[in-house]
Order: C-alpha cells, then sequence, then structure tokens
C-alpha cells in the first residue's frame, strides 16, 4: 500500500472519533467515515471534505478498497462491531474497552488469529512520548525496584449512561500499571459510589495486588472540580510522576529513606528534576503506530492480547463492585463485643475469614487473605501477603516486602527476613493452570530464612536451621543446618541462639555453644546434631 492510498474506515464520529477523524484525514489515508447520526456526518463533513460519509457501517465493512477500520464508538458497540470488521477481512484499531465481556474479548482475539487480521486497542497512553521517557528511566534503573504504581484520572467533564467510570477512564491506567508492573495481579478489588445516575459508577477506586508484595491503585472521577491525570511510580531508588494536566509532563524525584538512631526512617528529600523528551501529539503517534502495522503485518504493542489483559482485571473489579453494593453499608461492630485483640494498622486488608491470634501486629499495607491462620504474638512487617490457606505459627516474625502463599506453613518462632521468597509451583507458567500442583513448604520451630533467600516449594527446613541471605534452597534441610550458596550447602551447625557450633575431638564429638553454652552430640560423621543435651538457661 502506498501511504497516500485511502484504505481506512472509521466508524463513530462523536466525543474522540473527531479527534480520529482529523488525524486520518490529516495523514491522506481516510477513505469513509461513519456515523448513525447523519446530522453529526454532515457537521463532520465541513470541516473534512473530499471524503465518503456515510450513516450505515454495513455499508462501509463491505467495500472492498477499505482494507482496515478505526472503531470509536460506544463501548458497549465493541464486539459486534469489531466481529463484522473482522468476518469482512478487515484490520482494526477499536478504542478501549476491546469488548464489555471477557469472553467476548477472548472471541475477538481467537478471530483475528485466525482470519490473519491486526486487531490493536486504543491504549493511548503507551504511545506517549512522556511514557516512553519514564519506561526509559526503569529499563536503565533510574528508579530501582518497582514498589508501587498509583493514578488519578480525575475530571468534570463528560457524565456518560452507558457505562460507569471504571469501564471510560480505567483501562487506560491498568493497561500501563501492568505494562509496568510486568506481571499479572493476584488479587483485584474495587469500592466506588453511584451519584448521579443510579446503577452507572462515578467514582472508583481499584486495587491492584502483585507478587512480592508490589500493589498499584486506581482512584477514577468524573465528579471532581478540576482535571487531574496523573500516575505515580515509586521504585526503591526514587519516584518518577506522569502528569498528563502538567506542560513539563514528567518528574523525578531522587527520595531515599533512611534508618536513623533507634530505627526510625526519616525521609531523605532531593530536588525535582524534569525529565525531556521530544513532543508529538500521542493519538497521531498511536494511529501511525497502526498504519504501519497494517503495511508491515507487525504485532501492535497494544493488541487484542494485551487489550484482554485489561479487560481481565476491569472484569474482576467490576465484579467487585458489584459485591461490595450487594453487600452494602457495614454496621460497625461494637468495640466491647468484636474488638480484636490483635493490632492491624489502617492501611493492612484483613480479609474475612483470616485468624489471626492476640497480640499480633501486622503493618503498613499488608494482607492477610482468607483461610488463612496467624498464631499469637506475631510481627506481621510492612508489605506482606499472607495467601489463603497459609499456618503461621507463635512469635513468628516476618519482615517487609514477603509473601507466603498457598501451601506455606511455619511453625512457632520462624523468622522470615526482607524479600525472602517461597514458592508453591515447581514448574509454573503463565499460560498453564497448575493450582492443582501446588506442593507443601513446611519451615520448623525457630527456624531462620534470611533476606533474600529463596525456598522453592517441596521443601522441609529443620528445627532452628539458618539459611543464610541470598540463599536459594531446593530441597530439605536438617535442623540446626546453616544454608549458604546457590545451590544453598550446608557450610556448618548453628546453635538454637543462633551462633556457629564448634564440634569438639572425633567425628562423634560434642559441641558446646560459646554464645549461650547449649550442648549438642553428633551423629556418626558429623553431619546431622543427633540431640540437644543440654541446654542452659
Amino acid at each position: 500500500m502506498e501511504k497516500e492510498e485511502k484504505f481506512v474506515g472509521l466508524v463513530g464520529l462523536g466525543y474522540w472519533g473527531k479527534n480520529i477523524l482529523r488525524n486520518l484525514y490529516g495523514m491522506g489515508v481516510l477513505h469513509t467515515a461513519c456515523d448513525l447520526d447523519l446530522a453529526a456526518c454532515r457537521e463532520r463533513e465541513k470541516s473534512f471534505p473530499g471524503i465518503q460519509y456515510l450513516n450505515d457501517c454495513g455499508c462501509l465493512f463491505q467495500d472492498e478498497g477499505i482494507k482496515a477500520v478505526a472503531i470509536a464508538a460506544p463501548a458497549a458497540a465493541h464486539y459486534g462491531l469489531v466481529k463484522k470488521a473482522l468476518l469482512r477481512g478487515k484490520d482494526v484499531f477499536v478504542e478501549k474497552p476491546l469488548a464489555s465481556r471477557v469472553e467476548e474479548g477472548e472471541e475477538l482475539v481467537r478471530l483475528a488469529e485466525k482470519r490473519g487480521r491486526i486487531l490493536m486497542v486504543g491504549h493511548i497512553l503507551h504511545y506517549h512520548p512522556a511514557m516512553r521517557a519514564l519506561k526509559k528511566l526503569i529499563r536503565e534503573g533510574r528508579l530501582g525496584e518497582l514498589r508501587y504504581i498509583y493514578s488519578n484520572r480525575l475530571n468534570m467533564g463528560k457524565l456518560r449512561s452507558e457505562e460507569d467510570i471504571l469501564w471510560s477512564f480505567a483501562p487506560h491506567d491498568i493497561s500501563l500499571i501492568l505494562d509496568l508492573m510486568g506481571e499479572e495481579p493476584l488479587r483485584v478489588s474495587a469500592f466506588g459510589g453511584d451519584y448521579v445516575t443510579r446503577g452507572i459508577a462515578d467514582i472508583t477506586v481499584t486495587a491492584l495486588e502483585f507478587a512480592n508484595g508490589k500493589k498499584g491503585h486506581i482512584f477514577v472521577s468524573w465528579l471532581n472540580p478540576f482535571k487531574e491525570q496523573k500516575l505515580t511510580v515509586i521504585g526503591s531508588r526514587a519516584m518518577a510522576v506522569f502528569d498528563d494536566v502538567s506542560e513539563e509532563k514528567l518528574f523525578v524525584y531522587p527520595y531515599k529513606i533512611e534508618w536513623k538512631e533507634n530505627n526510625i526512617p526519616e525521609a531523605g528529600k532531593a530536588g525535582c528534576e524534569v525529565v525531556p523528551f521530544e513532543g508529538a501529539e500521542p493519538l497521531r503517534e498511536e494511529l501511525e503506530h497502526f498504519l504501519f502495522c497494517v503495511r508491515t503485518r507487525t504485532r501492535p504493542q497494544t493488541d487484542g492480547h494485551e487489550g484482554l489483559r485489561v479487560l481481565k482485571v476491569l472484569a474482576e473489579a467490576h465484579e467487585s463492585l458489584l459485591r461490595e453494593k450487594k453487600r452494602g453499608p457495614q454496621k460497625k461492630a461494637e468495640t466491647k463485643y468484636f474488638a480484636p485483640k490483635y493490632f492491624a494498622h489502617e492501611t493492612a486488608f484483613i480479609d474475612e475469614g483470616a485468624e489471626i491470634g492476640e497480640g499480633t501486629k501486622i503493618w503498613h499495607y499488608s494482607h492477610i487473605l482468607p483461610g488463612a491462620k496467624i498464631g499469637a504474638n506475631c510481627v506481621i512487617g510492612q508489605n506482606v501477603m499472607i495467601g489463603p490457606d497459609v499456618v503461621v505459627g507463635n512469635k513468628c516474625k516476618i519482615q517487609n516486602n514477603v509473601s507466603l502463599y498457598k501451601g506455606v506453613v511455619l511453625e512457632d518462632e520462624v523468622f522470615c527476613a526482607p524479600s525472602c521468597v517461597f514458592t508453591n509451583v515447581y514448574n509454573p507458567r503463565a499460560f498453564i493452570e497448575r493450582k492443582n500442583e501446588f506442593r507443601k513448604t513446611l519451615v520448623k520451630r525457630g527456624a531462620t530464612i534470611g533476606a533474600n533467600a529463596t525456598i522453592v516449594c517441596g521443601a522441609t527446613i529443620g528445627e532452628y536451621a539458618f539459611i543464610a541471605a541470598g540463599a536459594v534452597v531446593a530441597g530439605n534441610v536438617p535442623p540446626y543446618a546453616l544454608m549458604a550458596g546457590v545451590p544453598a550447602r550446608r557450610i556448618d551447625f548453628v546453635c538454637r541462639c543462633g551462633t556457629s557450633l564448634k564440634r569438639e575431638g572425633s567425628s562423634n564429638g560434642m559441641s558446646v555453644c560459646s554464645g549461650c553454652g547449649n550442648r549438642y552430640s553428633f551423629e556418626a560423621g558429623g553431619e546431622e546434631i543427633k540431640v540437644l543435651l543440654e541446654e542452659r538457661a
């Protein structure tokens, strides 16, 4: 196809369609524009003459001179229009969302692949020059490890009656957060309110929870006194803000948290850095990418599969909204009867059905899922996730950024250092469901798992064993063993107090802890502690 050839049809000339019309017209590729509103067609023709205008999209799909179609109709019509276009052999660009139901989105993706057609979804922020600059910062490691992403998309703009704010505003930010995190969320929840039209949410807040304690949230509203479109990315080294309303758009804040005396955190603030980038209209960039993919048969950056991932999150958030609405306002329990005997920070999420023992403390942004059982006098640090059916014994300490998935059992007095990792599937694949293959991991009484250590599922960690920082354990660990390395090997034995044990005399000798005086005997060969002979106070 030559660049000047007019081979693109456009369906929808309304609120956003007129902007697509302007760009495609300016590129010289627009063949036909269609809208059910004949008055809208006549109005657009005054500014953009010389192309065909129709109020019947069926005629547009049947025209063999049209090779590709852009769809900017209401979201409820996306599925039907995209399907018709694909069946007529057209490549398709469709505004978000891909469809209204996951099943419809899956059907469209299969149909596009079967027919060998390009299917692209209009998640426009991927084509924003500022977002490209932000992704470059992340790739270069300027922000460090991503920890938290949140967005505000607020306005006092057009109110819709056919779809709620979640489907109208949130897809852009969901798409970006999934892309930046590089993974699917483990859990999606949402709440909101319908204050203008009954049954149509005007305000929603959606929470996304990812592996290793990473989280995101999306606040959208069309009942806001001012326009705000911000995405904030919090990393271990710095923070970045994409502000689409600001003239300069992208900023980096190299803030750091420093730990002072008495273990008190203090924010170390630094000056804001404006990140430069080459300016361009995002919609123009997006449409040019679509045309490039059509001409070269290249897979779009925001193809049908990417649109389907976003659709699945939208559907899960929508279901969460419906559950919250059905449940209705909950009467506050009387403290004298129902006050928990444990402490949970106000930002922690404690799901119904979780059991938590007396005296346990749960800190910032941690999430305890239904069916989890936590004993008494435990300390749960920040950004900890304890999954369904996980068992945590008494007096355990679980430090920041640890996730305990289904299948993990910790006995009493286990210590999990920051960012240590437990798996529950031995050979995971994103495209294979293996929930019935979870392997149990048992950590016995008094054991320590060091910072950033990894415990591969199916292992048993013996009593008072000590896993060194960064070690990777892929098998059973004997009691009192000190394990280090990748893969982890036993390099020594340790006392209950954590002090290395020095064996006296022969391989069948005794050992007295230099730290606390506990006495141990060893099996033949000195490869395993047989018994604790004496424990000193």
